[in-house]
């Protein structure tokens, strides 16, 4: 893993993340999911997708297509 990986995508429901991630992964771009969740109060943070920095504009264009992402949370 040498390439430096950046956030593609943000929810604080970790469903969304996983969403995000297989759609990512349906595209053949490596994906992984950073929790940064408080462990005792699972309220606070968010779950960040995180992709190689080569494949973020694919990503981002990607996910702006996707009826799957685009509901509200």
């Amino acid at each position: 893993m040498d390439e430096n990986w950046v956030k593609a995508y943000q929810s604080s429901q970790m469903i969304r993340a996983e969403i995000a991630r297989e759609i990512f992964e349906q595209n053949e771009i490596p994906a992984v999911i950073v929790n940064k969740k408080d462990s005792s109060y699972p309220i606070f943070g968010m779950c960040e997708v995180h992709v190689p920095a080569s494949e973020l504009d694919r990503a981002q264009t990607i996910l702006m297509n996707e009826d799957a992402i685009k509901q509200s949370e």
